[in-house]
């Protein structure tokens, strides 16, 4: 069986990547407790992380094309370890906060290049079971998260959660310079510029509202924060529009199906998982729960989402994209409706169960379909950049809610008669604008998105969900995570670039959620 070494040490490092994504929710107030840590920096240990990978995940795909996947893919594991390693030693707040984000750096590397290397190694059907465990094993990492957490967090300490990721990343970073072949190094630039300006304007609007749910937003820093955010967005529109190999094409904007996704993509992230930093802080600050029973306590959530995706995944082909899309987002809102209207002070976890499991039966149609609906929205030989996009603007969206959560939040906390009841009243007033937030993007979705003409009149786009794995059986349907992936790289192989072939697919990457690969092992 040595034909899975391959697949085992990429494995190990999309586990290590996604298992931190959902780990750290559990630990958090301990965290606080033995770091001193403010309600503002809990949230940048969680936000930081996920702006790391926002920001550099487009750059990441770039830097794969010009050095090799197997060299960022190490790379990304190596840094992800040692800021691993760096987070367990911190004493306080604003080193833990540091190494996260270098972490992010890491995990953007890896997140960037584990689909391509799935894709580059495995070929006809052994492609289609590559996938699919690689899927599975996303999907597990996911679910065991919040478990895994409050196990280590509550026997071992909130270090131990870090800790865990060093032995993991040692032995995928032996197994891959072993198994994995180096790969040719590419042609291109990266677009300095682009990046630096996505980045300053993610940073800079993530850190306005954060700073502005503490100190006011009339605050002076927080203005300026909010007017350099402003700036460099317009840069970053100058710069991509004069650029000859853009990190985003912006005339892909001008498509609605293509505009609507990324716009559903944002507000999905925020309204799914934006507020469950806050439900964590609340079940085990207010109910006391452990660690353990805190994360069990978040499982309706993903437990369902893994279901749905399970059970619907052989489906999703039949429908246009917006449908499973929109219904979705409709779920998500219907699920955080009812959270803000059982979530009361004198309420207990199962106030919890019925709003979390509608919210992961949401994420379990939405999922599987994001990237793969963005790849046939646009030409085949963009379909990388769009995958990229998407993936993108998901860690945006969940960067972004959790800021503006957090402020919503924070306000409900301060003016809350009790401890008990400002929890309560926060929870309530985030679960009412995530509800409004996948209202808003569910209508979004339902109005611009169309079935991709790409994906039912071209050629390319056709190879793609079948194609590239031999046959439509065993790649698994363009519905799915692992048709995702394949869509992009079948896509752009049949333009006969090997160039595009790259990018489409090492930029598709697939994200973090148990949904759409438990999707994807189901084909």
């Amino acid at each position: 069986m040595r034909k899975w070494l391959p697949l085992t040490a990429i494995c190990l490092g999309a586990f290590i990547l996604l298992v931190d994504v959902t780990i750290v929710n559990v630990a958090l107030p301990r965290m606080a407790d033995d770091l001193h840590a403010s309600f503002t920096s809990l949230q940048w240990v969680i936000d930081i992380y996920a702006l790391a990978l926002a920001a550099l995940l487009m750059a990441a795909g770039s830097l794969a094309d010009l050095f090799g996947h197997r060299r960022l893919y190490v790379a990304g594991l190596v840094v992800f370890a040692a800021a691993s390693l760096a987070c367990s030693l911190a004493p306080n707040a604003a080193l833990l906060i540091t190494a996260r984000a270098v972490q992010g750096v890491g995990g953007a590397a890896m997140f960037a290049t584990s689909a391509a290397l799935v894709s580059a190694t495995y070929h006809g059907r052994d492609r289609g079971v590559a996938f699919g465990v690689w899927g599975a094993v996303n999907g597990a990492a996911a679910a065991a998260g919040p478990i895994a957490g409050g196990l280590l967090t509550e026997g071992l300490g909130w270090q131990a959660i870090f800790l865990v990721n060093l032995p993991i990343a040692l032995g995928a970073i032996v197994l891959t310079l072993r198994v994995l072949p180096a790969g040719a190094r590419g042609a291109g630039r990266l677009d300095v510029p682009g990046a630096t300006a996505f980045t300053l304007a993610a940073a800079a609007l993530t850190y306005a509202l954060i700073r502005g749910g503490e100190h006011g937003w009339d605050d002076r820093l927080t203005v300026a924060s909010f007017v350099i955010a402003g700036l460099a967005a317009a840069g970053f529109v100058v710069v991509e529009w004069r650029a000859a190999q853009p990190m985003l094409d912006l005339a892909l904007l001008r498509r609605p199906s293509f505009a609507g996704l990324l716009t559903g993509a944002l507000l999905f992230q925020m309204a799914a998982f934006g507020g469950l930093l806050f439900v964590s802080l609340w079940l085990q600050n207010v109910l006391g729960l452990s660690p353990v029973r805190g994360g069990l306590a978040l499982m309706p959530l993903a437990g369902t989402a893994f279901v749905v995706a399970a059970v619907a995944g052989r489906h999703m082909p039949r429908f246009a994209p917006r449908l499973p899309i929109g219904v979705g987002l409709l779920c998500i809102a219907a699920g955080s409706a009812l959270l803000w209207l059982t979530v009361q002070a004198d309420s207990g976890q199962s106030a919890l169960f019925a709003g979390l499991a509608v919210v992961g039966a949401g994420v379990g149609l939405t999922t599987p379909v994001l990237v793969s609906a963005a790849v046939e929205s646009v030409p085949p030989r963009q379909a990388g950049m769009a995958g990229g996009a998407v993936n993108t603007f998901r860690q945006l969206g969940m960067t972004l809610g959790i800021a503006l959560f957090g402020a919503v939040f924070s306000a409900r906390l301060r003016s809350a008669p009790s401890v008990r009841a400002g929890y309560a009243a926060g929870i309530d007033r985030v679960s009412l604008w995530a509800a409004v937030a996948a209202l808003v993007g569910a209508v979004v979705v339902l109005a611009t998105v169309r079935r991709g003409v790409h994906a039912e009149h071209g050629p390319a786009a056709a190879a793609g969900s079948a194609g590239t794995a031999g046959s439509a059986g065993t790649a698994g349907s363009a519905g799915t995570a692992v048709g995702a992936a394949a869509a992009a790289a079948g896509a752009a192989g049949s333009s006969g670039s090997a160039a595009e072939r790259s990018e489409a697919s090492q930029r598709v990457g697939i994200d973090d959620t148990s949904q759409r690969a438990a999707g994807a092992t189901r084909h």
